[in-house]
């Protein structure tokens, strides 16, 4: 990847304004027609790995980044189940899996709350590694129009702190042919971000009882 791209572009997501929490800077480089995202460089580089995405024309992607007063260990208990992503996700309302034994190639069947524009989505789990703390899935079928979505969980500890973990989420989708990047972006952040607030408060009481 060349030092000095010929085209980039930087977008800042806030989380909110609470100083425990990160802003994700992705930066978009143009490589022949692929675009590859990246998140900051306060991200450590065998993280970083996990949030490249090749991005076809059609296609947006981006990260947010949400710190946690809570170790990773009781973080990822909540992340890493796949089968119930309603823990901490507020949009979801059941999830069933229709195929696997929760191992990558699962499948589940969400079902969302209404005012949103889909009511289930069926996904397929990518990736589970339960060393490197890394949860990545897919969406394969569904009635929604985020066609080709697929998204990237990790998890590392908050520089040399036990009681802290950066998690980065990271996704690559399709644009809808009645919407921009930007709307596109726009609307999946405001959700991930949603959920990540939800995950650093699920986990951060349920470290303060278990501590």
């Amino acid at each position: 990847m060349p030092p000095n791209p010929p085209h980039s572009s930087l977008q800042l997501h806030r989380i909110n304004n609470h100083p425990g929490n990160a802003v994700a800077n992705c930066y978009h480089q143009l490589r022949g027609d692929t675009h590859f995202m990246k998140p900051a460089a306060t991200v450590p580089d065998a993280v970083v790995a996990y949030h490249t995405h090749p991005v076809t024309p059609n296609q947006c992607c981006s990260a947010v980044v949400q710190e946690i007063a809570a170790p990773v260990s009781t973080v990822w208990s909540v992340v890493r189940r796949f089968d119930n992503p309603q823990a901490y996700k507020n949009f979801v309302k059941s999830c069933h899996v229709i195929g696997g034994d929760g191992n990558v190639g699962t499948l589940r069947e969400v079902r969302v709350i209404s005012g949103l524009p889909a009511a289930r989505s069926t996904e397929r789990l990518e990736i589970l590694d339960e060393e490197r703390h890394v949860l990545s899935f897919s969406v394969v079928g569904g009635d929604h129009k985020l066609d080709h979505y697929r998204s990237v969980t990790t998890l590392h500890p908050a520089g040399d702190r036990d009681d802290g973990t950066v998690v980065v989420e990271s996704f690559v989708v399709d644009v809808p042919p009645e919407n921009t990047k930007e709307d596109t972006c726009v609307f999946v952040n405001t959700i991930v971000r949603c959920n990540l607030q939800s995950l650093a408060q699920i986990a951060e009481n349920l470290w303060r009882r278990i501590k």
